[in-house]
């Protein structure tokens, strides 16, 4: 019955880790400097976690900051929204790095947006520098 109970406590404690791992994103560049830095981690709501949409990209506000799949960059870019439009295509999103002097090069779709930071009493929830041991083995 013990070893039946401690193996159940590790898939519990694997499943926790597994679920909070996909819930964190490591800051790679300096885009969004001062608010955060390269190696920092962010906590985020995916728009499609196993199936479970834990927010909805439609429903995101000027000021909020996201992580999408770019079409002009190879990796997921976080960045702000500046503004939010309408065209013949339906809304789109103006983006940009608080520490850019311009606004990202193309429109973001909702269908392109794949999680937005978490804010707690407009507090945006990062933990510092951890995310540098990421950066590392990736060799970024």
């Amino acid at each position: 019955m013990k070893d039946h109970l401690e193996l159940v406590t590790y898939i519990v404690i694997l499943l926790v880790a597994v679920i909070l791992s996909q819930h964190m994103n490591v800051v790679v560049s300096g885009s969004m400097e001062p608010v955060f830095y390269r190696g920092d981690i962010v906590i985020v709501q995916k728009s499609d976690f196993l199936g479970i949409r834990e927010f909805d990209p439609l429903d995101v506000k000027k000021g909020d900051i996201i992580i999408y799949n770019a079409n002009w960059f190879p990796e997921p870019v976080i960045h702000r929204i500046i503004d939010i439009k309408k065209d013949e295509n339906g809304v789109y999103y103006i983006t940009k790095g608080d520490n850019n002097p311009v606004p990202d090069p193309e429109k973001v779709r909702p269908s392109q947006v794949t999680a937005r930071v978490i804010k707690i009493d407009n507090h945006l929830l990062i933990i510092p520098k951890i995310g540098y041991i990421t950066l590392w083995i990736k060799g970024l």
